[in-house]
């Protein structure tokens, strides 16, 4: 994980300095009659639509377009782990996730139930952290089931295996290379 983050910090760095040394450096003394109207009608037009405001559901809208995220948990020794997903819902106002409970995903989250996950949709990416709760009602492992019928297959509301889980105190921050980072809590 450290060594992702270097990377991207590196890669960002570098985009930074190229962009720079490629603008020229020299700036005309006086702007030119045309230059002058050009920024007085700037100035005129309507200002520009304000950016969309980010909250729980389109964290939800930009992790089902990215259709696949990555989520990371903890070991009880410390070693850290981390798996592709794809299953993502909103279901009585939070935002849920979907695995087994057999699989070791499920046992890290039971013994610690802080986790993050990440994902890219090429140009702007989220990391959204938080506690995963687990919901036994069957209306959640429906509702999830019910989205993603592929996984019918393995899965199903009325089995000892089917875990649905959603996101407490969470915390999303989206970030791109041209944008600052935007956060958000739910």
């Amino acid at each position: 994980m450290k060594k992702q983050l270097i990377f991207v910090f590196i890669l960002a760095l570098t985009f930074v300095f190229s962009c720079q040394n490629g603008e020229e450096k020299e700036k005309p003394a006086e702007k030119s009659a045309e230059q002058k109207t050009e920024e007085v009608k700037a100035a005129e037009s309507p200002a520009k639509e304000e950016p969309k405001e980010e909250t729980m559901q389109s964290v939800y809208e930009f992790i089902k377009e990215c259709k696949t995220y990555y989520l990371a948990t903890v070991e009880e020794n410390g070693q850290p782990r981390v798996r592709p997903f794809g299953t993502i819902d909103i279901f009585d106002g939070k935002l849920y996730i979907q695995t087994g409970k057999k699989k070791n995903v499920s046992k890290q989250l039971a013994a610690n139930p802080k986790a993050e996950l990440s994902c890219f949709d090429g140009k702007r990416w989220l990391r959204l952290s938080g506690e995963l709760v687990n919901d036994d009602r069957i209306e959640a492992k429906k509702h999830m089931l019910d989205n993603y019928p592929e996984l019918r297959g393995m899965y199903n509301e009325n089995d000892d295996n089917t875990q649905v889980l959603y996101f407490k105190n969470a915390t999303a921050v989206f970030s791109s290379f041209s944008e600052g980072p935007k956060t958000i809590n739910f």
